[in-house]
């Protein structure tokens, strides 16, 4: 089965929870200037610190009898970064190659997606590409995931339009199915000011192979009820092409969480409580996690899954 078609049929696939707050907090790996977590595929201390989390979230998915999607640690592994970096375009093709080997020892169905991101701050939204910059910009890292075997792509907290629509047409050319998940506001916009809305129609209307889904990720499920309960998002659209979350375990803001010291966390119960109200506004298919999240969290969110979408 490929991952359009695991998309397609399954009522709900669990993504990932947190890695990279989890590398430090857990196993305090240092990232590198440039790249941040993709290099450290290349350090064994690091790797196996990653491996021992990707496999925590697997297993979480295989006890639930879930579908399991992983992307790799490449948000920042764009061309600009990797051509400043020690390192070569082979770092897209080993992030990719590191999830198939931990794909082999699934017991269930495990798709590894090629995680890409803005150019500049998604949280702050600074440096924002034009369409046609951000198409040119983004197709280096689009094409080296599909030439590497990635099951799918990822853009992770896309703060505004232009970027965004760009970034789909890099990702659509290569034939690989996509997502496109968007920093959110809990007015119900993007950081640009774009409604959840009007981002979705914009991107299928400028697109030939639309994304499979839009989700948002680095947000606390409450945050995005507030931003789906706004009238403008109120509409057919949203709720047939929103389909999920890597829910934050903090309710504050994105410029709030940016400039956090300490990290935020709440309690599993609570966090899966909130993901499961989103079922009044979308038929939420791909649950996940971000910071503050770890494997407990993953458990309670694939446990309530079980009994919501009665699997």
């Amino acid at each position: 089965m490929n991952f359009e078609t695991c998309f397609n049929t399954s009522s709900a696939i669990l993504m990932e929870g947190a890695l990279g707050e989890r590398l430090k907090r857990e196993f305090n790996i240092v990232f590198d200037n440039e790249v941040a977590m993709a290099g450290l595929i290349y350090d064994e201390k690091s790797r196996r610190a990653m491996e021992t989390i990707f496999l925590e979230y697997l297993k979480t998915a295989e006890k639930y009898s879930l579908p399991f999607i992983a992307t790799t640690p490449t948000r920042r592994a764009n061309k600009e970064r990797v051509l400043q970096s020690q390192f070569s375009e082979k770092i897209i093709r080993d992030n990719v190659c590191f999830l198939q080997e931990i794909k082999k020892k699934a017991g269930t169905h495990m798709f590894v997606g090629g995680l890409m991101g803005c150019k500049g701050d998604a949280y702050k939204g600074t440096d924002i590409l034009s369409i046609e910059e951000a198409e040119e910009f983004h197709l280096w890292q689009a094409n080296l995931f599909k030439s590497s075997g990635a099951d799918f792509l990822y853009a992770g907290i896309m703060p505004a339009l232009s970027e965004a629509i760009g970034m789909a047409k890099a990702m659509e050319s290569t034939g690989l199915p996509y997502i496109i998940s968007f920093m959110i506001r809990s007015n119900g916009k993007l950081i640009d000011g774009t409604t959840i809305h009007d981002a979705i129609l914009n991107i299928d209307s400028l697109t030939f192979r639309k994304p499979i889904g839009y989700m948002t990720n680095c947000v606390h499920p409450s945050i995005l009820l507030n931003a789906l309960s706004a009238p403008f998002n109120k509409s057919k659209l949203v709720k047939d092409r929103f389909c999920g979350i890597q829910a934050n375990t903090s309710a504050l803001s994105p410029e709030e969480l940016d400039n956090c010291i300490d990290l935020k966390i709440s309690d599993s119960v609570s966090l899966a409580t909130e993901m499961m109200k989103l079922e009044q506004y979308i038929n939420t298919k791909i649950f996940g996690g971000c910071c503050g999240t770890d494997n407990n969290h993953m458990q309670e969110i694939a446990k309530r899954i079980k009994i919501i979408k009665k699997e």
